[in-house]
């Protein structure tokens, strides 16, 4: 049978690849896309999403506790986790159902199977009734990351879980130990802690959330104690001995080993790039640490292939994944693409309290060699948080103080997941503390902390 020609192919359905299909036919292209497992990839069936319908219904649970407070009455609060992982489940199958059918609506060939790279322009597809055979000039790699598992940390599925594992659980832990403090090792601490498990958290770093300012960190970490989590830092976890019904955890910490029992671990030490089986080493693609080396434009070097997203290193985001997608799709088009910058990409962190950042911290700002501005406003003077019941949380902002460029914004507290985008929109439109501060926010909401956090940085601030 002779090959299926086409003029882009996205190896990859996840945010980045589904994406750059979709605008690669709104550009007019025949675009195919293969995916071998779920359409809307690990993000949509078994990362943001999932996790995202979780963390709700933790989040209500937490808020039936403190019925009281808003003058409610509610007796007998219990959780049914079944339920709980089920409409998490159905959350994903309601966006996977409609990631098929965007690909219906825009023509995109859909081929389910395992794709790899004979040859450059070529790509080879095993699927359930055989191998087909594709050819297209301009080929985009999309195939996302796993879960890093560490020598004698592996995971099981019983005793010891990885995000998947942690989606589908068989029980409620007990006592759990979540190796590793970055977005997903905190966000299913606080699912978990939030529903009753004895949760403790071991750090590597010297700090939780690392890549987080450290002003931010230490307040999570003050607010996770507070809500009875255990946590560690400068600790590592050396191995684990597993045994009927526990598991027993070595971890080194101040030069010394501490033995702990737990009846459940979840690793969360980070991902790896999905770089294998697809003949990449042969078509001389660059691999650094398991992720395609890329130029600002995801070019790999060897023409016509594009690589997007996880498979293309950090920031490990979905909606960076989504802008490649689109990015590339242009450029494959003859279109003016716009590089993502990652500097200007958000990262949110959707625990309780939520956390959420773009740009510098204050720390890189001062070691780039700027002189600063730092402003900062607390939850707790603004009257929108305190009639939410939500009066712990801080903005701060970062500026240069020679052009007043918006350096970064860091956030902790309700729904600064949803608040960040306000300030990555300023970083994009080069805004300084001038538009900002001139600019009118809506009252009462808590956006107005925005406004007070770079008021705070030029000594203007008003409610505090």
């Amino acid at each position: 049978m002779a090959a299926q020609s086409f003029d882009m192919i996205v190896i990859g359905a996840g945010p980045g690849g589904y994406v750059a299909a979709i605008r690669g036919a709104q550009n007019g292209l025949k675009v195919a896309i293969v995916e071998r497992e779920h359409m809307g990839g690990i993000c949509l069936n078994w990362g943001c999403i999932p996790t995202k319908a979780m963390l709700r219904s933790s989040e209500v649970f937490h808020l039936m506790h403190r019925a009281k407070e808003f003058g409610l009455k509610a007796d007998g609060i219990d959780y049914d986790l079944d339920a709980v992982v089920k409409r998490s489940r159905g959350v994903a199958k309601q966006l996977n159902s409609g990631v098929g059918h965007l690909m219906k609506k825009n023509k995109v060939t859909v081929l389910m199977g395992e794709a790899s790279l004979p040859a450059k322009g070529k790509v080879s597809v095993k699927t359930d009734k055989g191998t087909e055979e594709l050819t297209a000039k301009n080929i985009i790699l999309a195939t996302g990351a796993r879960a890093r598992e560490l020598p004698d940390l592996e995971a099981d599925g019983d005793l010891v879980w990885t995000y998947k594992h942690a989606l589908e659980p068989k029980r409620m832990p007990k006592k759990l130990l979540v190796i590793g403090s970055g977005a997903i090792g905190i966000e299913f601490a606080s699912f978990y802690n939030t529903l009753g498990s004895d949760t403790t958290v071991v750090e590597v770093m010297d700090r939780i959330l690392p890549v987080e300012d450290a002003e931010i960190s230490a307040f999570a970490k003050k607010s996770f104690t507070k809500q009875g989590m255990k946590i560690m830092e400068k600790a590592m976890v050396k191995k684990l001995d597993r045994a009927k019904d526990k598991v027993t955890a070595h971890i080194e910490a101040g030069g010394k080993v501490e033995k702990l029992e737990f009846d459940t671990v979840i690793s969360a030490v980070g991902i790896v790039g999905n770089t294998e089986g697809l003949g990449l080493e042969d078509l001389g693609v660059k691999v650094d640490r398991t992720h395609v080396v890329t130029d600002e434009f995801c070019r790999t070097g060897v023409d016509g292939l594009y690589a997007i997203g996880d498979i293309a290193g950090a920031p490990w985001l979905a909606h960076k994944a989504s802008h490649e997608g689109v990015m590339v799709a242009d450029l494959v088009a003859g279109k003016h693409a716009h590089p993502v910058k990652p500097e200007s990409i958000a990262g949110c962190t959707y625990c309780h309290p939520q956390v959420a950042s773009v740009g510098h911290t204050e720390a890189q700002a001062k070691e780039a060699g700027y002189d600063i501005k730092v402003g900062r406003f607390p939850f707790i003077g603004n009257g929108k948080a305190i009639a939410l019941g939500e009066p712990e949380g801080m903005i701060k902002t970062v500026f240069d103080a020679k052009t007043g460029e918006l350096l970064g914004a860091h956030m902790i507290g309700a729904e600064v997941t949803e608040l960040i985008q306000g300030y990555v929109v300023g970083r994009q439109l080069e805004t300084t503390e001038e538009d900002l501060m001139n600019t009118v926010f809506p009252h009462p909401t808590l956006s107005e902390m925005m406004h007070e956090s770079v008021l705070d940085a030029y000594d203007r601030v008003i409610h505090i």
